[in-house]
């Protein structure tokens, strides 16, 4: 099915630029690319915007046990719902990055983070492939909710 596809194709740009990142930059070392955008590395225990990342070590195993529940569902609902395409788009973006972000947490215990958007001195907590990957799934699934099916009353 190639929603797996695009899932595993997430998980891969994913893993490549996390790999260049780790490669070429040294921790919280950061390069100017334009006026709103740098390219920073830095690491994330917890989830979305370091919520629980001071914990005592606990988060990472509850983290990667959410992500491993989350994958097995989502790949249910994309076998059970093949014939959603902007159903299974979202799905396997989210299931693409969880996946990725999964495999940072199993390897490293936090998450590799490189995109750091900012303006007039305000910084957006810095994210990745795997993290942007999820955010369009879930709005494209926000979106798809609120679309007319054939079958509503």
């Amino acid at each position: 099915m190639h929603w797996f596809g695009l899932a595993a194709l997430i998980v891969i740009l994913d893993r490549v630029t996390k790999f260049a990142v780790l490669e070429s930059f040294a921790p919280g070392e950061s390069r100017v690319v334009t006026g709103f955008f740098n390219l920073v590395l830095v690491f994330n225990k917890g989830a979305a915007f370091s919520f629980l990342a001071a914990a005592q070590g606990w988060q990472t195993l509850f983290f990667a046990a959410i992500a491993v529940v989350a994958s097995l569902i989502i790949s249910f609902l994309i076998y059970k719902n093949q014939n959603k395409s902007l159903f299974c788009c979202g799905l396997a973006l989210i299931l693409g990055g969880a996946l990725g972000n999964l495999y940072d947490r199993l390897a490293y215990g936090q998450v590799v983070d490189f995109l750091d958007f900012h303006a007039v001195g305000w910084h957006w907590p810095a994210f990745n492939i795997a993290d942007a990957a999820i955010t369009v799934g879930a709005g494209i699934l926000i979106a798809e909710s609120f679309m007319h099916r054939e079958n509503a009353p």
